[in-house]
């Protein structure tokens, strides 16, 4: 079946506990890095304790209980290789009768669960201290070839191809018209919608917006744009070589992903510690516990290689069509890249929220739950 939502509660079988259990004992482990920072990658020692705690006092089932409080579906859909592709969704709808539907899209390496913080708040503000007319209907779709999405068997499954299905998924749940909101990939899926779906799309919240400046305006650069590209020079030459590799071969990245879960959750967690807001660790900011029901979403389903595939499919797909559906932008200040307003105006004709926050980096949502909440019913204030 094609284009049907279908239950589909989480349930791991135990037997693949016992084997993550069984792998992480007998992991085989480097030297230590040759220095006393992270500047050669996560260190061995803060590895090795966050994988002693996920063989002995980590508690998978905790987080899927929390999974499935929320409906879980299955979205079936075709995919652009022709092929049928199961969609994994978690779906909180609000009691509230002017509810609005918000479609959230996560990126890599996170998953739905860096919006479990923040899905109760959105779908009944009263409960939060807020107003009613604030309240959505929260749908959270995991990517394709991501946490317990089916993963492609074929190719092209692009940004575009997702925003395409993301809307079906809507038609699917019954929703005419709605909102999307995303960050990392999901920044770009919800790009996509507003660009291939206007009519349906009341409007788009970034917390990443990937715009630069132009080649004729980089003459007269404020001092904040001025560091906006001197941190993505750095990006790219100490932080971007998991990018590179995922763009380009993706399958071989997947062998060892996909078989050690102490290189998954290196590959994963470093990343948290290179794009979060923290004051030296990336446990300043994320329980350990929340970091590893992260990295699960990738270990129990083993998309150590599909995940990265999005990188192939996409990283070179560059668009610069106009946006003109109404758009709001929460630029956190430890974002990898922070695009300033007139560079966003280039290419979003309608931008009714700007805010620039000053705490906050990648992962916003799980990061800054509160100020996020704020930040997103600001924005569809504008458009309800």
């Amino acid at each position: 079946m094609v284009d049907t939502l279908l239950p589909a509660s989480i349930d791991v079988p135990e037997a693949q506990l016992d084997d993550l259990r069984q792998r992480l004992r007998r992991t085989r482990w480097p030297e230590r890095e040759t220095v006393v920072d992270w500047s050669q990658g996560i260190p061995l020692g803060y590895v090795q304790d966050v994988c002693a705690t996920w063989r002995d006092d980590y508690d998978w089932r905790r987080c899927e209980t929390e999974l499935n409080g929320y409906d879980q579906l299955r979205f079936v859909d075709v995919g652009p290789d022709g092929m049928p592709l199961g969609i994994q969704v978690m779906y909180a709808p609000s009691a509230e009768p002017a509810a609005l539907a918000l479609v959230m899209t996560h990126g890599w390496p996170g998953s739905v669960v860096e919006f479990l913080d923040i899905v109760e708040r959105l779908r009944d503000p009263v409960a939060d201290g807020g107003d009613a007319a604030d309240a959505f209907h929260v749908v959270c779709p995991s990517l394709p070839g991501y946490g317990f999405s089916d993963r492609p068997a074929g190719h092209g499954w692009h940004v575009e191809a997702i925003a395409d299905s993301w809307a079906r998924l809507m038609t699917a749940l019954g929703y005419d018209r709605f909102g999307a909101q995303g960050g990392d990939w999901g920044s770009a899926v919800t790009t996509r919608l507003g660009v291939q779906h206007p009519e349906r799309c009341l409007g788009i919240h970034l917390n990443m917006v990937s715009v630069g400046p132009g080649r004729e305006a980089t003459d007269d650069l404020t001092d904040a744009e001025q560091s906006a590209l001197a941190s993505l020079a750095h990006y790219q030459q100490w932080d971007s070589g998991y990018s590179t590799q995922q763009a380009t071969r993706p399958q071989t990245v997947g062998y060892g992903l996909v078989d050690s879960p102490a290189a998954q959750a290196a590959w994963i967690i470093e990343k948290f510690w290179a794009w979060s807001d923290h004051d030296g660790h990336p446990e300043d900011v994320f329980s350990r516990h929340r970091l590893l029901d992260n990295v699960m979403h990738y270990w129990l389903p083993g998309t150590g290689a599909s995940s990265a595939r999005l990188y192939w499919e996409s990283f070179r797909r560059v668009s610069r069509d106009p946006v003109n559906v109404p758009a709001g932008m929460s630029i956190f200040p430890k974002e990898i890249f922070r695009a300033s307003r007139r560079w966003a105006e280039r290419r979003f004709s309608d931008i009714r929220h700007w805010n620039e926050l000053d705490r906050g980096g990648h992962f916003a949502a799980f990061e800054r739950p509160d100020v996020f909440v704020d930040e997103v019913r600001t924005f569809f204030r504008s458009v309800r």
